[in-house]
């Protein structure tokens, strides 16, 4: 199966589909959870509420896997993997980007507000990973 083009791997990535983030766990067993994210800059960033288990798994171990797979009609998927790094709540790059994925599920911005109203007191983390490997496919 033909790999994607940069401009495909954009375009794809900007549709608000689900990924699948995968951490290592405390007992050496990957912890695979459903994800928002955002992919911007070839970078990708997830937002993550701190007291998940994911964040836990980062902040021992930051390597990290994410795919994104667009069905099977479609037959396209994107797996990125590297070492992420965390970026606190409460900065204001952290924030910026927690209101950005929330708005990139969110297309009516009165959903989006009312979602980022419900949880603007919760303690979020920014997962940023700078791919160290990307493997694409794309149907032919």
């Amino acid at each position: 199966m033909p790999k994607m083009t940069p401009d495909e791997l954009a375009e794809f990535l900007a549709v608000d589909r689900n990924a699948v983030i995968a951490t290592v766990g405390a007992d050496g067993l990957p912890q695979q959870t459903p994800v928002w994210f955002v992919y911007e800059d070839d970078t990708f960033y997830v937002s993550a509420q701190e007291t998940t288990v994911k964040v836990r798994n980062l902040r021992d171990n930051p390597a990290v896997s994410i795919c994104v797979d667009a069905g099977r009609e479609a037959a396209q998927y994107v797996v990125a993997s590297g070492q992420a790094q965390l970026i606190a709540a409460g900065d204001p790059f952290q924030l910026e980007m927690r209101c950005q994925i929330v708005r990139k599920y969110h297309t009516h911005q009165e959903a989006a507000d009312r979602y980022i109203a419900s949880i603007e007191h919760t303690s979020s983390a920014l997962i940023v990973l700078k791919p160290e490997r990307i493997v694409t496919a794309t149907p032919g």
